[in-house]
């Protein structure tokens, strides 16, 4: 046969071949399908990381270099290509293609300007949504407009003038106040969360109507305007045209029938803890089950179409996001997750019992431990901002409640003292982030978050007289007329130096560095002219069984050890000051470890450095974490403790993420005389050392 003949053959064939291809995909793809066969509810489910290093930034490239800012909307259209909605320094809509590349599909700098891709400007969109012609909904939340970008990337205003406030009519004569969720059915009418009018807005036609809410916020069911919203933040649709709506400030999950209708979801089954708390985001699968993510515990909770609750992911604080702002379905049935406060974009896949590899315990999940600090200058929260101000407390400390409880919690902030009253001012120039930013008004920890930074222990926005401080705070009235709330939108700017509260009955600010979770050290912002040139004190060590009950027997002044006993406890008693605090002033410690030695002062094998075994260079990502790092008769003043006493159990490890209780077990040594060291650390590198002789039987 002649090559050229040969030739011919080949190509005939190959082109049928591809006809061929092309007929049976065409007929896949128009054929209509059963649904897609998802895992039963209530099962475990592991998380995927899909692109982000999480380190914040504007960055395209692949997903193992790609970088977000605020990452908080997210859908995935029918071809797999996911978009993303970024606040913060981005103010663009991103775009990961199936083979993991991210690049920006529209926006740049931050503005109110209608154009194709980067020509277009956004100010801190939120929401995503996408209809069956692949055109997106954006809620652009610091514009107060709903906007809508085509397939050619070509961005218009849908909805919204610019301006915050509310108007229903005409859609370009339409006003809403912080819009952060949105949803279109398969009519192509367009769903509106305007968090700050405490209303779901429809969008059809040209025309914004307003579907539920009577604009206060409240908690009440009911048609139309007679139901009540506080601030909510997400909304999809089912199948049967109900609107579902994650319900912020109410801590609620909430339904819409198309007439208007509104009922509050009764969470129910055998899992407690899975009624939502400041739900931000919800989605629905293709069995009608919801899916809602938390604005500040980093769970994603499953419910059943019949009320029936199930904590998703985040039970487990290892696998806890850090701010679960968008969810969205693939075709695949995996949900994808925009977790704003880690700068990542994740998916969540439930896991059926019978596969062998859960891959449960793995996932990459929050910021990036080394993530940069915010630029604060070394300013202090209070004035002089360069001057010096009193420590008063560190992270990890531990604190209890008003219930007599004295270890139930670790402190999450860096407290400085200041007189009540005194102005609280911001320290870096940044962002407002969160649809919720102001939280627990009137209450002792009333707080404002500022993007990675909060402030607690204040009256946000407000003087002590309850004046306000900014007309960017706003103060909601009750019913009575008085203030019951304070509001500042997400997207709001705050420079460095201005005035966000005063400080109230608890005397200190608390500055929290980081997303619930994932708090870090304050200490590491570099206050000026802070020195802490103080040795830290160890007042005690001593062994104790696992019963809480100490060794006392002594030999030659050795604690005697029985090798075969069983499991110790090694506690350490110790505190730490900073240069210029009050002489009563204790504070906790930074790191702490052991080293075993023989009667001659020589590490034994394995101890030729300490074992540091408590590190509180960010928080522990476990509730549990504060009972393993304290002993017994751990605690402060002010909640349950008659003294302020730190009692490190260092036998446990509390550090870098990892939480693992494990009693020290004699029973390897020799019998004979050992020493065993404690070592104790500041945050500035002070150390101590205090040695507890031991005769070991």
């Amino acid at each position: 046969m002649r090559p050229g003949f040969r030739r011919a053959l080949w190509i005939v064939a190959t082109l049928t071949l591809a006809a061929l291809a092309v007929s049976v995909w065409w007929e896949w793809r128009t054929v209509e399908r059963p649904p897609l066969a998802l895992p039963p509810a209530g099962l475990p489910a592991r998380i995927e990381q899909v692109a982000g290093d999480g380190h914040r930034g504007v960055r395209d490239g692949t997903r193992e270099t790609a970088r977000f800012d605020d990452p908080f909307g997210i859908v995935v259209a029918a071809d797999g290509t996911a978009f993303v909605a970024e606040g913060a320094a981005s103010n663009r809509i991103r775009r990961l293609h199936s083979d993991g590349r991210v690049d920006t599909f529209a926006g740049s700098l931050e503005g109110f300007v209608d154009g194709v891709g980067g020509d277009a400007r956004f100010h801190t969109p939120s929401g995503l949504a996408i209809d069956a012609a692949g055109t997106l909904y954006v809620a652009d939340t610091g514009n107060h407009a709903i906007r809508a970008i085509g397939v050619d990337g070509r961005v218009t205003t849908l909805a919204g003038t610019g301006k915050a406030g509310f108007a229903d009519g005409p859609a370009l004569q339409a006003r809403f106040h912080a819009p952060t969720g949105v949803a279109v059915d398969a009519a192509g009418r367009v769903y509106v969360a305007d968090g700050f009018n405490d209303r779901i807005r429809v969008i059809e036609q040209g025309v914004v109507r307003t579907l539920a809410g009577d604009g206060r916020p409240g908690l009440e069911d009911g048609p139309g305007a007679s139901a009540r919203f506080d601030t909510p933040g997400g909304v999809a649709v089912d199948a049967d045209g109900i609107v579902w709506v994650a319900d912020t400030g109410n801590n609620a999950v909430r339904s819409i029938t198309a007439d208007g209708v509104t009922t509050t979801l009764a969470p129910y089954g055998d899992q407690a803890d899975a009624a939502p708390s400041m739900p931000v985001s919800i989605a629905i699968d293709a069995q009608q089950r919801l899916y809602v993510g938390e604005l500040s515990r980093g769970r994603v909770l499953q419910f059943e179409p019949d009320g029936r609750a199930y904590v998703l992911t985040g039970r487990d604080m290892a696998q806890r996001l850090a701010r679960p702002a968008g969810l969205a379905f693939d075709a695949h049935g995996r949900l994808w997750v925009a977790d704003a406060a880690a700068h990542r974009v994740q998916r969540i896949v439930q896991v059926r019992p019978d596969r062998a590899k859960q891959n449960l315990d793995n996932a990459i999940v929050g910021p990036a431990p080394d993530a940069a600090y915010p630029d604060t200058r070394g300013r202090w929260p209070l004035a002089p901002q360069d001057g010096w101000h009193e420590v008063v407390g560190t992270l990890g400390e531990v604190r209890g409640n008003f219930r007599g409880e004295s270890r139930s919690h670790l402190h999450a902030g860096f407290d400085v003292r200041g007189d009540v009253g005194s102005t609280v001012l911001a320290i870096a120039d940044e962002k407002v982030a969160s649809s919720y930013a102001a939280a627990g008004f009137g209450d002792q920890a009333e707080n404002l978050s500022i993007d990675s930074l909060a402030y607690m222990h204040m009256r946000v926005g407000r003087t002590p007289r309850g004046e306000a401080l900014d007309p960017r705070f706003q103060q909601v009235p009750g019913d009575d007329g008085r203030t019951m709330r304070i509001r500042i939108p997400r997207g709001t700017h705050i420079r460095a130096g201005e005035a966000i509260g005063t400080i109230n009955a608890q005397a200190h600010v608390h500055l929290i560095l980081g997303p619930s979770g994932y708090q870090r050290n304050a200490v590491g912002l570099g206050f000026r002219n802070f020195t802490d040139t103080v040795v830290p004190r160890i007042d005690d060590v001593m062994l104790m069984d696992a019963l809480d009950v100490p060794l006392t027997a002594r030999e030659d002044g050795r604690v005697v050890v029985a090798r075969e006993g069983g499991g110790l406890q090694i506690v350490v008693e110790a505190w730490d000051q900073v240069d210029g605090n009050l002489p009563r002033r204790r504070l906790g410690l930074h790191t702490l470890g052991w080293q075993l030695l023989d009667a001659n002062g020589a590490p034994m094998p394995g101890f030729e450095t300490p074992r540091f075994t408590i590190d509180f260079d960010r928080m522990p990502p476990h509730r549990e974490a504060v009972r393993v790092a304290y002993a017994g008769d751990s605690g402060i003043t002010v909640h349950g403790a008659a003294r302020t006493r730190f009692r490190y159990a260092i036998n446990n490890t509390v550090r870098d993420g990892r939480l693992e209780p494990a009693l020290w077990d004699p029973r390897d040594l020799a019998p004979g005389d050992y020493v065993l060291r404690a070592v104790v650390r500041d945050a500035s590198g002070n150390t101590a050392t205090r040695e507890l002789p031991l005769r070991v039987h």
